[in-house]
């Protein structure tokens, strides 16, 4: 949906016929800071389009990224233009927003500041580049990943929350191949050839069905020494079954989806230790130099700076109208938040983002006009998840789908809900090309080739 455009009209200055006095300025209109240009952070700035305010959203990056399609990325079927858009292209119209890419270094919610490093400097630089003040704040800063305090896994497990990392992640799934072609020992081929995701939600279903496609058909009758085929693609969960956020009878569909596709599923099933030669399953040593980590997620290290209680992710426990305790003009919303609705937790997922957006936007636009702010109901549009090539599962409500028919109904779905009809229009068309030719058209190895036991 564009956003409505906003104009100001220009102040006229009259002087009075009693007093010969200019009249008075307009009051300030109230600031609101938006941190984090994801989906609740967009949503938020959207639904203030036409509001009596001035916004700044500040992102470290200058781009909205539809997070649903970055495994597409990693995995060489979608460019990194497809599924992101510059935040200043989505806001251009909205007239009372300006867009800062700056990284935020701290808050204090009592002052009401925001502290900035935006590489502001020299003569260009203005009294107040590193410091911001607001009347309402929201903090939707998303979440990174969490190594259960093993952070020294990191380096190689890499996980996948940015385009940075997807366009990383290529790098090694793609020059593992080619270290394996040029291999001449065969153990260490095979180490080559062993790809391992730690994690058996969404992503790391959707990662593992995709990359043992690539290793079936994408690359077939490409090598000389090696063939792909041959690639063992590993999904491990620690927990009892895969996408357990879904009903158990789709999950175990999954599994089976899975393994038809090639993939070993193993759960119940914990790493204990991963380095640069493989990873390691109780007292089991396993070679394989490409690890990917898709196991958990950590809230942002900005919710520390609010100086409010978190939970074990890092997340703020925050109000029914999605403010922080004891800031009521400050709030925190998407993987940030940590909330329940009609009694369960609301999952850290899109749909959900989107929602909370909406919703701080509605309370501040409330809390204007002097009303109170309303609790935050969530509404669950259902999961989806897509496993590779016409395969994929849907919880909707009653409606539970498998196969061929989910996979078309995933297909759609993340089409639609794309930013901007050049995303929409290439997305599909790149699909439309890699189902009947099984091609991956961004197949290319950008950066430097770092050994495994490197970060990067």
């Amino acid at each position: 949906m564009r956003a409505a455009r906003r104009t100001l009209a220009p102040l006229r200055i009259t002087a009075s016929p009693h007093c010969g006095a200019a009249m008075p300025a307009p009051a300030r209109l109230p600031h609101v800071v938006v941190i984090g240009g994801g989906f609740a952070g967009l949503w938020a700035t959207r639904a203030l389009a036409g509001a009596p305010v001035r916004i700044t959203l500040i992102d470290r990056g200058n781009h909205h990224l539809f997070q649903p399609l970055l495994y597409q990325v990693a995995t060489a079927g979608l460019s990194a233009p497809d599924i992101a858009a510059p935040l200043r292209h989505i806001l251009r119209r909205q007239d009372n927003v300006e867009v800062r890419m700056a990284e935020v270094r701290g808050i204090d919610p009592t002052a009401r500041t925001v502290a900035l490093d935006d590489g502001a400097d020299g003569d260009g630089a203005r009294e107040n580049a590193t410091t911001l003040t607001f009347d309402y704040l929201l903090l939707a800063a998303g979440a990174t990943h969490a190594y259960f305090g093993n952070d020294r896994w990191a380096p190689y497990a890499p996980g996948l929350k940015t385009l940075e990392d997807a366009l990383r992640l290529r790098r090694r799934l793609l020059t593992a191949f080619e270290r394996a072609e040029a291999e001449t020992d065969p153990a260490q081929r095979a180490a080559w050839l062993s790809f391992a995701i730690i994690g058996g939600g969404p992503t790391g279903v959707e990662l593992a069905g995709t990359l043992a496609e690539i290793a079936r058909h994408t690359l077939k009758r490409e090598f000389r020494h090696i063939d792909p085929a041959q690639a063992k693609v590993r999904l491990i969960e620690a927990g009892p079954r895969v996408l357990a956020s879904f009903p158990e009878e789709l999950s175990e569909k999954a599994r089976r989806q899975l393994q038809k596709l090639g993939v070993e599923v193993l759960t119940g099933t914990p790493v204990s230790d991963i380095d640069a030669e493989g990873y390691r399953l109780g007292d089991t040593v396993v070679p394989a130099r490409t690890v990917v980590w898709a196991a958990g997620v950590a809230g942002s290290p900005l919710a520390a700076s609010l100086g409010v209680p978190l939970d074990r992710a890092g997340r703020v426990a925050v109000e029914s109208d999605l403010s922080v305790p004891g800031h009521p003009d400050v709030f925190v919303a998407g993987d940030l938040a940590t909330i329940e609705s009609d009694g369960r937790p609301v999952p850290g997922v899109a749909p959900a983002a989107k929602q909370m957006g909406r919703h701080v936007a509605k309370v501040i636009a409330g809390r204007m006009r002097g009303a109170g702010g309303s609790p935050f109901v969530y509404r669950d549009h259902g999961n989806l998840a897509t496993i590779g090539r016409m395969a994929a599962v849907v919880d909707i409500g009653r409606m539970r789908l498998s196969g061929v028919v989910a996979w078309w109904f995933w297909l759609l779905a993340h089409v639609f809900f794309l930013i901007g009809f050049r995303n929409r229009l290439v997305v599909l068309l790149n699909w439309t090309w890699a189902y009947w030719s099984y091609q991956r058209a961004a197949r290319i190895i950008l950066g430097r080739d770092n050994p495994p036991d490197a970060p990067g």
